[in-house]
């Protein structure tokens, strides 16, 4: 059974003759243990795709089922709950916590999610060697490079060990040596340990290193090709 299904779904924004449809009827699976990019012109529902997938926006009609369970139907509490448990992200601008060191960002969802001070120190310390910043543990966000902190933001969404991870842009602010990196990272982690990961891009780079490459355009899938 596919880890994720989007069945006939559609994003509309507005009403009447100046309604947008960013999502026109699509439908997807992806497997455990993918390493897929989306792509496609800006407006083409890529983002919107992926806010859909991640249960950060909710669909004009269609399903996202994610282990069977329609994420849209969850109430908000229970679907902020499924997020924190299933689900880790990866934003353009990092969104780490300025005020908290690359360990104590990369520790912050299994605080939340209630682990033991034993587990989380193992976990963050593992992941933090695998992205080569363990040196740099105690440096805050301001204190690293662009490229550094975004392989804090894959750890920290790593960190409770997602059923898959939602990247959206992720090297758009990266120079091509620190996006090579994370890439090299991300590919590791996928090969080594089988995490799921879904890419939302522009970059040639990523669509290099995905096996499979979905294209969108106005709203639709208008090429899937598996290499």
């Amino acid at each position: 059974m596919p880890l994720i299904q989007v069945q006939d779904l559609y994003k509309t924004f507005g009403e009447g003759t100046t309604a947008v449809h960013a999502l026109a009827g699509v439908n997807l699976h992806i497997a455990q243990g993918e390493f897929t990019a989306i792509v496609g012109p800006s407006g083409s529902g890529k983002t919107t795709l992926l806010n859909m997938i991640g249960g950060l926006d909710d669909p004009t009609a269609g399903k996202v089922l994610v282990n069977q369970i329609n994420i849209h139907e969850l109430k908000p509490q229970e679907r902020t709950d499924f997020r924190l448990r299933h689900i880790g992200f990866v934003f353009q601008a990092y969104n780490l916590i300025p005020v908290l060191s690359a360990y104590e960002n990369t520790e912050f969802t299994m605080l939340l999610q209630g682990k033991s001070a034993e587990e989380r120190e193992r976990r963050t310390e593992e992941l933090l060697r695998s992205i080569g910043l363990f040196d740099r543990r105690n440096n805050k966000p301001g204190e690293l490079s662009g490229g550094q902190q975004q392989r804090v933001a894959v750890a920290r969404a790593l960190a409770p060990k997602p059923d898959f991870v939602l990247a959206d842009e992720p090297t758009a602010n990266l120079d091509s040596h620190s996006a090579a990196t994370l890439l090299d990272i991300m590919a590791d982690l996928n090969q080594k340990e089988g995490v799921t990961f879904v890419f939302s891009t522009h970059d040639q780079r990523v669509m290099d290193r995905a096996r499979r490459v979905i294209t969108m355009e106005d709203g639709k899938i208008i090429e899937d090709l598996v290499k």
